[in-house]
């Protein structure tokens, strides 16, 4: 059995995203085959700048991300599979899913085909730590 943690652990470790994110990070949408965490990315379709405060405190180990600036101009076309937010550097932070509602993934776009020079909009992104 997996480790079990507090909600003040779990909340704790979600707030540590969005302090490693810092102001104005960047969340960067790619096509293909997710690669370990932090590892080289597929084609890149689209970078959203996040929120000054990507997130509010969370809550019950959640991260729910304040809403997201649209990309007015997607940098590629193809199918949107994961995303990756950094600081406003470029610096690894996360990796995770994307998908559309209902899919369960942690970023969630209204449409996942993504064509070159059209808008990218996001729906929402959530975070949640283990056994939350």
């Amino acid at each position: 059995m997996p480790a079990a943690f507090s909600t003040t652990v779990r909340n704790a470790q979600m707030d540590a995203i969005t302090a490693a994110i810092g102001s104005t990070g960047l969340l960067r949408i790619y096509d293909g085959t997710r690669p370990a965490s932090g590892g080289a990315a597929t084609t890149l379709l689209a970078q959203l700048t996040l929120s000054a405060a990507a997130a509010p405190a969370a809550s019950a180990g959640v991260l729910n991300f304040n809403p997201v600036t649209g990309d007015p101009s997607a940098d590629a076309t193809g199918p949107a599979t994961w995303f990756r937010i950094t600081t406003s550097g470029g610096s690894f932070v996360i990796d995770g899913d994307v998908g559309e509602p209902g899919s369960g993934a942690e970023c969630i776009m209204v449409d996942t085909s993504i064509v070159v020079a059209q808008p990218v909009g996001i729906q929402s992104i959530t975070i949640t730590a283990g056994n939350a």
